[in-house]
């Protein structure tokens, strides 16, 4: 048995998974496989499952009557623990069906809940692990406290059960308060440490949960990050250096793999940890090609991108373990919705040549070739270039230098300080006419590498 089955809150127990299919919802995979590998990572077994497709869901027990009584009867047939529902429940959905099944009932923010609770190893990210499972548990402390019933006094939850309930709602929300304040500290230095590195390019990965997010960080830079066939298996962010051929050293960040309705909750707490993605120049893409799901699973990387606003950030996608397709499996509908998606495998190496050639192109539209006519003496701004640029050539003719270099877009302007006379280089070392000056921030004129 797994440390996580010997910890965890669902670990060891029986579950049946059960599911409502609205009209809004896809599934491409078997229904309720992906909740039945949470589940499995969250250390239960899954005895059963049950699905049914709804127009919409019933607002007391969210499944109808008499699917409610069938799951009833597959509770006392497999002696399960607990059900775990794929959708979201409300607080008097969730009491209603325990009191109709007689088991515990789980949904499926609280496994995600549990595993994040589990998998986080920074401090950051236990903070934030805890300020989402507060958030959740805030207005669910009623259903907490049933085990008081028999104690209470009147009408709902008077008496010493209506007392501690108070007590354990002003707590939480004082602690609640407590985190929000400590991981707004901790993204504001964030923020900064990230700025801090304004003059390094930087690369996030970013993807679905499961899709070799961790291996191909491991392949590329030679880190030793932790990879699991798991869901979830890296929460915390991890930075490493990466020589990208044809460019140069770059800052790789592997992040926190998404999922299909990730708990808006888990979104904000996680918004420090997330400041390498939205600060990032590029991101890196990777998606499962092995997985039936993949474009939906593509999609929803995008929908959680969109929520934590970086969709319009400049982006490559890579669709990686093709060691794992079959000959029936065909990547054609992917590569009609997505052309331009590059196949790869971080186990074999197949595709990382073309991947990086791509990223190195992307990376070399945010910089400029330029001409830089300037005296001799100009010390300070000669030494600006070679700090923040890649000198090419240099070439003198009296008390006058011309520097051809290639330098981020973002200098131009303290370029423009240091009396110089800045021209777009044409690549054969001829100088263009001086009006060339104006165009330099047309995205016309970006070298692509």
């Amino acid at each position: 048995m797994t440390e996580l089955n010997r910890t965890q809150g669902v670990a060891s127990e029986s579950a049946i998974l059960a599911g409502v299919q609205l009209p809004d919802t896809k599934w491409h995979e078997e229904p309720l496989d992906e909740l039945a590998g949470l589940v499995n990572t969250a250390g239960a077994v899954v005895v059963g499952r049950l699905h049914q497709k709804r127009i919409r869901p019933d607002r007391t027990t969210y499944l109808g009557k008499g699917k409610v009584e069938q799951l009833h009867r597959m509770v006392q047939a497999t002696d399960a623990d607990l059900v775990i529902f794929d959708n979201d429940l409300s607080p008097a959905q969730t009491r209603n069906l325990e009191e109709s099944l007689g088991v515990k009932v789980l949904d499926r923010t609280e496994v995600i809940l549990d595993i994040f609770a589990f998998r986080a190893q920074t401090h950051e990210a236990r903070l934030a692990v805890e300020l989402a499972q507060l958030e959740y548990s805030l207005p669910r402390l009623k259903r907490m406290w049933t085990h008081l019933s028999r104690m209470k006094m009147g009408v709902g939850m008077r008496g010493p059960g209506e007392q501690q309930l108070e007590t354990d709602r002003r707590l939480v929300e004082k602690r609640i308060q407590e985190l929000r304040h400590e991981l707004g500290a901790i993204q504001r230095r964030k923020e900064r440490q990230v700025a801090a590195r304004s003059d390094r390019r930087t690369v996030s990965i970013v993807g679905y949960t499961n899709a070799g997010k961790s291996t191909l960080m491991n392949t590329l830079t030679g880190a030793d990050v932790l990879v699991e066939d798991q869901l979830f298996a890296t929460l915390d962010t991890r930075t490493r250096r990466w020589h990208l051929p044809g460019w140069g050293p770059v800052l790789l960040s592997d992040t926190v793999g998404f999922i299909r309705h990730l708990p808006h909750r888990l979104i904000a707490s996680f918004k420090a940890t997330l400041e390498e993605a939205r600060q990032a120049d590029l991101l890196l893409h990777v998606a499962d090609a092995s997985n039936p799901a993949v474009i939906d699973q593509i999609a929803a990387v995008y929908d959680v991108l969109e929520e934590i606003g970086i969709e319009e950030k400049n982006t490559v996608l890579v669709l990686n373990k093709i060691d794992r397709l079959n000959d029936g499996h065909s990547l054609d509908p992917v590569l009609h919705c997505y052309p331009n998606a590059i196949r790869i495998s971080a186990v074999t190496g197949d595709g990382l040549q073309k991947m990086a050639s791509a990223v190195s192109e992307a990376l070399s539209r945010h910089f400029l070739n330029l001409d830089i006519e300037t005296d001799v003496r100009n010390g300070r701004l000669l030494a600006y270039l070679a700090d923040k640029g890649e000198i090419l050539s240099r070439t003198y003719q009296d008390e006058r230098v011309r520097i051809h270099c290639r330098i981020d877009r973002q200098y131009l302007g303290k370029i423009r300080d240091h009396e110089a006379v800045i021209r777009p280089h044409n690549g054969n070392g001829n100088i263009l006419p001086p009006d060339a000056n104006s165009r330099l921030d047309s995205p016309s004129n970006q070298s692509t590498g």
